[in-house]
């Protein structure tokens, strides 16, 4: 299976010591969780309608899963809090579905309905900078208490709109955050699109960090339900794929990091 090669390519690192925080504190009445996780998911016109589908399906397959469901029960609290939103260019960030607690598969269906029944959109642009700013003060309203803190990015372009992806990575990640990636890299490269051949070194070099930050890029179709449920899983679990560890102080990136807005700029002007 895709979910098994998976794990066995990457391998499983132990917790590190910043992964095994004590539990922060918070308002009073807050609800103690292994982790709470913000699902940012690009929906940018590069995203065509059966990607965009996949990717909702993926989450709906992954959130409902036998795995997700084990390695949910297997954490200190065996609850977390899960919030899912949609993003392209600055102006466009929607939260389909709001915090909810995950404690079973009861909540853990209800939470994949809701992603199922909201309505398709497309905008234009991609701003990645647009999707963590957005989702780094959700955390402050969320009502629950989490061991660690994660936003999870899925998209299949770098970021064009917006600040610097760099500077926001390192503003989020100040606050305790980590971020992972989800590249979607189904596309050849072409200028027309903008679309990079090394979307997964991006995401390692430019967008990602935090405690256990990992990268797990979807190269075909048949990968997405796997790849999702693999993150997700990690992610409950606290766990690290050995490989795609990139520590947020590593020197020079391997790819700019304004490739983007490069980009952008070569094609339009502005």
């Amino acid at each position: 299976m895709v979910l098994a090669a998976l794990l066995a390519g990457f391998g499983f690192a132990a917790p590190s010591g910043p992964q095994m925080l004590a539990q922060r504190g918070g308002a009073a009445g807050a609800i103690p969780v292994d982790a709470e996780v913000v699902l940012a998911v690009d929906v940018s016109y590069s995203m065509d309608p059966e990607e965009q589908a996949l990717q909702r399906e993926g989450y709906m397959a992954a959130i409902t899963s036998r795995e997700f469901m084990r390695a949910l029960k297997q954490g200190m609290h065996g609850q977390i809090a899960l919030t899912y939103f949609e993003w392209a260019g600055m102006h466009h960030r929607q939260i389909i579905v709001p915090w909810r607690l995950i404690d079973g598969p009861e909540s853990a269906d209800g939470f994949a309905a809701d992603i199922g029944r909201a309505r398709y959109s497309r905008a234009s642009r991609t701003s990645i900078s647009g999707a963590l700013l957005f989702a780094m003060p959700l955390f402050e309203g969320s009502g629950y208490r989490g061991v660690r803190r994660v936003i999870d990015v899925s998209g299949d372009g770098v970021n064009n709109n917006g600040p610097l992806v760099t500077v926001t990575r390192d503003e989020v990640l100040a606050k305790g955050i980590t971020i992972n990636g989800l590249p979607v890299m189904l596309k050849r490269p072409s200028s027309s699109t903008m679309d990079i051949g090394d979307l997964d070194v991006y995401y390692e070099d430019c967008m990602i960090g935090g405690p256990g930050a990992f990268v797990i890029p979807i190269k075909e179709r048949d990968q997405f339900k796997e790849a999702i449920r693999t993150k997700l899983v990690l992610e409950i679990a606290g766990r690290t794929p050995e490989r795609r560890v990139v520590p947020v102080s590593a020197a020079a990136p391997r790819i700019s990091c304004t490739i983007g807005e490069r980009l952008w700029q070569e094609r339009w002007g502005n």
